[in-house]
């Protein structure tokens, strides 16, 4: 007997931080649930339900709820202005409460709008419905939500047409933004088995190092200090430098005795200088609070990338080569680069094509990168759970509760034994040594900075240093990817820690930063 499919995408605008779990605890009731989540984060929730008719016809719906904050990262209310659709409008979050949800009256004081401006409120004002005294909280949070509603829809409507227009390729395709950037990629600019997937022990080898961009504090106070942005760091790198490619081949020794020009990953013994005022290369360590990233002196063996080694050596570091891996090389990035940033620069900041190119331009890094080390998922009822649980406790990651269904994240151990790089499951379009190779070329850019006796630094971010005085006039411009571009002078500064600090501005504004807490 023939099924009939009938697929419907739903997107929901920050789907992971707000409303997936709660969904899920409904959905469970109406159907079989297949939800994809990686690193915390739900990519998708699959709703299946076979239904048949009276003549015996069968028809399997598939809801398919989406995330479309991981396509299209920012809020709702700025993405209707980068995408020129009618905005949602302002609400009052904090003034709900579960003593008021019938409320009848004035308009609520602007306090309880949250990061709403004067002007616009003033504006909310002068809505006819409201000049009464009769603002209503449910009609009110009912018409909100329709204006969510048709916001969202016209900003994915205009973003996949943008995206067919310029690629021919269809969103709905692709959950995420790097999914997105990686088949523009791979359908219009790459050459034929120039890049692989790497999996299994060479990809948790070379992951080794992979430690992202640089944070450091190390001056604590200072005055007239200037902070500056690299011009899109990460597309820099990828548009000029040689990167990873083909086949990979494992050696053991000191390969460069006998290839003194050998391209790869390095597994080494580091001596650092005695002494080094920003120390260049970064490690990962164990602590009682997890895994830390430093850049340590002293020494230590870790896993290189062959040119961020021949960069250290110039600021006194010495390696000895024990193994590691081998790869061709070339430029393979630029003209994905190039015609995105020519789109950058054709189009003013307001338009939507500027915010497209920009979303592609930092995208693609990441896909790379991605651990595709996914954990499986099953979603079962208490029974099926308690079986499960006692012949599986050791792999069981994690336990989300669903009421009376568990969501159970774990590890088959039949995947994770498999170890060469064919016999990868799944095709992620992963590659690790590509993803390690741009932020390795990202932070030999930014030593450029570092140990400079032109200037003293105070603190650097991945793409940004702050210093006490001006750098050099060939290092800046605006436009020019690479470039560094100054984006204010603060009267005084405090470091304290990576992303802490505090700025004053001279007309007096104040700029901070901690991590993990809200500007609030």
């Amino acid at each position: 007997m023939n099924i009939y499919f009938i697929t419907i995408k739903i997107y929901i605008h920050n789907l992971s931080n707000f409303d997936g779990i709660v969904l899920m605890k409904i959905l469970i009731k109406v159907g079989n649930i297949e939800p994809i989540i990686n690193d915390g984060r739900i990519i998708s929730i699959d709703l299946t339900k076979t239904i048949t008719n009276d003549l015996g016809k069968k028809t399997k719906i598939i809801l398919s709820f989406r995330d479309s904050y991981q396509l299209l990262t920012g809020s709702l209310a700025n993405l209707a202005k980068s995408f020129k659709v009618s905005n949602k409008g302002i609400f009052p979050y904090s003034f709900v409460n579960e003593n008021n949800l019938n409320y009848v009256g004035e308009v609520p004081n602007i306090s309880y709008f949250e990061g709403v401006t004067q002007e616009e409120y003033n504006e909310y004002l002068t809505i006819p419905r409201f000049t009464h005294n009769n603002w209503s909280l449910k009609n009110e949070t009912i018409s909100y939500c329709i204006r969510d509603c048709r916001a969202l829809h016209e900003i994915l409507d205009r973003f996949n047409q943008y995206i067919y227009d310029l690629f021919k390729l269809n969103i709905n395709k692709y959950p995420t933004t790097p999914s997105l950037a990686s088949a523009v990629y791979y359908s219009n600019y790459l050459n034929k088995n120039t890049v692989i997937q790497l999996a299994g022990q060479m990809s948790s080898d070379i992951r080794e190092s992979y430690t992202g961009g640089a944070v450091d504090s190390y001056i604590s106070i200072g005055n007239n200090i200037h902070c500056y942005d690299v011009n899109s760091l990460y597309p820099t790198v990828m548009n000029s430098c040689y990167m990873p490619i083909g086949n990979p081949v494992q050696f053991e020794g000191d390969i460069r005795k006998y290839n003194p020009e050998a391209y790869g990953f390095f597994f080494c013994n580091i001596k650092t200088p005695d002494y080094l005022e920003h120390p260049i290369i970064q490690t990962h360590v164990k602590t009682d609070d997890g895994i830390r990233t430093i850049a340590p002196l002293g020494t230590w063996n870790d896993m290189l990338f062959s040119p961020e080694m021949d960069n250290a050596v110039k600021f006194g570091y010495e390696f000895e080569i024990l193994r590691g891996y081998t790869f061709d090389s070339a430029i393979i990035f630029n003209e994905y680069i190039d015609k995105l940033y020519n789109m950058r620069l054709q189009y003013p900041k307001s338009d939507p094509m500027n915010y497209i190119a920009k979303l592609l331009m930092n995208s693609l890094y990441g896909k790379f990168g991605m651990n595709d080390a996914f954990n499986n998922i099953k979603v079962l009822d208490i029974d099926s759970y308690n079986k499960f649980e006692s012949k599986n406790i050791s792999n069981i990651n994690d336990v989300i509760d669903l009421g009376e269904n568990k969501l159970v994240f774990y590890r088959d151990k039949a995947k994770d034994d498999k170890t060469l790089v064919n016999d990868a499951f799944e095709n992620h379009n992963v590659n690790v040594a590509i993803a390690s190779a741009i932020s390795s070329y990202a932070s030999i850019h930014m030593s450029q900075f570092k140990n400079n006796p032109l200037f003293k630094l105070f603190y650097t971010d991945t793409d940004s240093v702050y210093t006490d005085r001006p750098i050099p006039d060939n290092l800046i411009s605006n436009t020019e990817l690479g470039k560094l571009k100054l984006e204010y002078v603060a009267k005084r500064a405090i470091f304290i820690a990576p992303k802490f600090y505090c700025l004053e501005l001279e007309d007096g504004t104040i700029i901070s930063k901690v991590k993990g807490l809200t500007k609030d």
